[in-house]
């Protein structure tokens, strides 16, 4: 008797389907074919022990599992499930009208329960897609998939309970969430907040900037001056997540198997904080079995690079074009695959080796040309797509002492948000774009082109620094934010000036004289 199962396997970050056919016919030749790995295939031992111990008789004759498209390589043990299904209904083991209701996902362990799986949520969404009336996941992975609405997610726990489900033999009710209950329960809540900052009003300014627009930030200062404090507490006063960036970076998590068992919808940017020992692979993506980098993790948040300086220059060099195109193409002899890779970009470091040129009381002691060689390390076209470098002084006693409490990070999240809301208007009928940082060369023209005095300062001043093109196009975009920010629908010349005060290593003398 032939039978066909939907399941669905992961490509980049999205789901396609596959349809496990099995044959059940004479001999005792077990057979699975359509380009499986390993893992794949390693799952007729599993389903016999699984099928065993649930209690019923594992059909010890002709078979033959088909994994079709045959010419897509098959990867991982999410298909235990559904080619145990198909194995006992195919062999009348069991008797079910409704298979074709179903997608099915899930590894089997040796006793019969079903373990969990990555990517979940996009399959849930290939299944809805398709017009699958009915889902069945591991119970851990329900929340996950029941995030998508239209379509019936039941949570197994064991490969009889799905065996029932099937059959009709179970009273098991699909798993309902409420995306919107969701949100208001968890996304206001923050570990840090800017309140506890002492001083640099001018820094909290910048980040302010920074996340109004969706702008790339480096901070460069001497050690101790809270250069990562004031990082961690960067997602506070980002915007919240709309429900389709939560999906896709919902997803995109699920995919690398980061998301926490039991969990359902991110509901707070991601903040990926990677060491400076990761390699390039670790960074963008892919590997032998692709998965996504720290790039694409960190889609629609940020990716903090604490000492940036000692990031490998070849680790580094590779985010040149994400960066641009808010993607990441992944190529290799086996498959090509596409992530995601909108982040903002935040970095900091120390201005020479020691750690304090330019320090208002102590000595730098590097050696003559250090802080030029130091610099070095971070090329100029990198340095180029960083649109606020801003230098960071140590936070005085009287600033350190003062116990009243600084802004919090609501009252300036209110403000960042209400910038945004001004873009989102302003942008709705461009094609994916969101915010000032995606502005192309057309939109700055349309949108983002400064008064005749505006315009003037800002020639003066690439004039007399040597700025590159991109360093104008750059200032625009956070010209363009500053001025959302005070609700103004002009670029004028005090925005210029503070966008042209956000480009501290564009001045060619930086670190030169020493």
């Amino acid at each position: 008797m032939l039978t066909k199962i939907l399941s669905a396997a992961i490509q980049g970050i999205d789901a396609y389907p596959v349809t496990i056919e099995t044959d059940g016919g004479p001999g005792t030749m077990f057979s699975i074919v359509g380009l499986a790995d390993t893992a794949v295939k390693e799952s007729h031992q599993r389903m016999m022990s699984a099928i065993t111990n649930t209690g019923l008789r594992f059909p010890h004759r002709g078979t033959t599992i088909n994994l079709a498209p045959a010419d897509i390589r098959k990867e991982g043990a999410g298909f235990d499930l559904p080619m145990a299904i198909g194995v006992l209904t195919a062999h009348e083991v069991i008797k079910s009208d409704t298979l074709s209701d179903y997608m099915m996902l899930g590894e089997l362990s040796l006793d019969g329960s079903v373990l969990p799986v990555k990517g979940a949520l996009p399959m849930a969404v290939k299944a809805r897609e398709m017009g699958v009336k009915r889902l069945i996941v591991p119970e851990e992975n329900v929340t996950e998939a029941a995030v998508v609405n239209r379509i019936e997610v039941y949570g197994v726990k064991t490969l009889g309970e799905a065996i029932a489900l099937v059959t009709g033999a179970s009273d098991l009710q699909p798993v309902v969430v409420n995306t919107r209950e969701i949100f208001a329960a968890e996304a206001d809540h923050f570990e840090f907040d800017f309140s506890e900052v002492k001083g640099q009003e001018a820094v909290k300014r910048a980040f302010e900037v920074a996340c109004a627009g969706g702008h790339n930030l480096l901070m460069i200062g001497p050690p101790g001056a809270g250069k990562s404090m004031m990082a961690k507490r960067l997602p506070s006063i980002l915007p919240p997540l709309s429900l389709g960036e939560a999906l896709e970076t919902t997803k995109i998590h699920s995919v690398a198997g980061k998301l926490d068992r039991g969990s359902m919808l991110m509901t707070r940017r991601p903040f990926r904080t990677p060491h400076h020992t990761v390699s390039p692979v670790a960074l963008v993506g892919g590997g032998a079995t692709p998965m996504p980098g720290e790039i694409s993790l960190a889609h629609n948040g940020v990716l903090f690079l604490d000492e940036f300086p000692e990031f490998p220059r070849q680790v580094l060099e590779v985010m040149r074009q994400p960066i641009e195109d808010r993607v990441i193409t992944v190529s290799r002899a086996r498959y090509t695959v596409v992530y995601p890779a909108s982040f903002m970009l935040v970095a900091s470091m120390n201005p020479c080796p020691c750690g304090y040129y330019g320090h208002p009381t102590r000595e730098c002691t590097c050696p003559p040309g250090a802080v030029s060689r130091y610099m070095s390390r971070i090329s100029g076209p990198l340095l180029d797509r960083i649109d606020l470098q801003i230098e960071i002084q140590p936070v005085s006693f009287d600033d350190m002492a003062n116990r009243a409490p600084a802004e919090s990070s609501a009252s300036i999240r209110e403000r960042v948000v209400r910038a945004r809301n001004i873009q989102q208007l302003r942008f709705q009928n461009e094609k994916g774009i969101y915010c000032n940082a995606q502005m192309g060369s057309r939109h700055l023209h349309k949108y983002a082109w400064p008064d005749e005095a505006g315009l003037a300062r800002l020639k003066d001043r690439m004039t007399r620094l040597d700025m590159s093109a991109r360093a104008f196009d750059r200032i625009l975009r956070v010209a363009r934010t500053i001025a959302d920010l005070e609700g103004s629908e002009r670029v004028q010349s005090a925005h210029i000036a503070e966008a042209i005060g956000y480009r501290s290593l564009d001045r060619g003398n930086y670190g030169k004289t020493f």
